[in-house]
């Protein structure tokens, strides 16, 4: 017959949860996530030559110096982005994901139709661009 007291099965169990906190998971947070019609900046290392961004409706990327380019997110969806120096070397080739702000907001659904309420403090109907006018117009489909 084995005996484990509960103490050594409680040490046992803090040392397992240690050992697994500390493995990265295979879905950890990878690219650089922009939100919808926001603006994040990005710093190179090295001077940039070529700046292609594969989805243009997704973010948009202007270069404001040699080393500095910002990045807007105009449609929701996950793009990339590749950034070269004068030699073809990549300097960034990334995911980007751009999604919906929900920070002081609130979404009605009524069946089909959505509406998007911006609360900062009071509730008043956002304003959409027309990429969130579609992603709200393709809610209530079944495509």
């Amino acid at each position: 017959m084995i005996r484990i007291s509960i103490q050594k099965l409680s040490i046992a169990g803090m040392a397992l949860a240690a050992l697994f906190s500390t493995l990265p998971f295979a879905h950890a947070d990878t690219g650089i996530h922009v939100v919808m019609n926001q603006a994040r900046i990005l710093k190179l290392a090295r001077p940039a030559d070529t700046v292609v961004v594969g989805d243009p409706a997704i973010a948009d990327a202007v270069v404001k110096d040699a080393r500095t380019v910002v990045l807007t997110g105009k449609g929701f969806g996950i793009t990339n982005i590749v950034i070269l120096d004068a030699e073809g070397g990549a300097i960034v080739d990334d995911e980007v994901m751009v999604s919906r702000s929900v920070a002081n907001t609130t979404r009605v659904y009524r069946r089909a139709n959505v509406q998007t309420l911006s609360c900062t403090p009071y509730c008043e109907t956002a304003q959409k661009t027309d990429a969130e006018k579609e992603s709200d117009r393709t809610i209530g489909t079944s495509d």
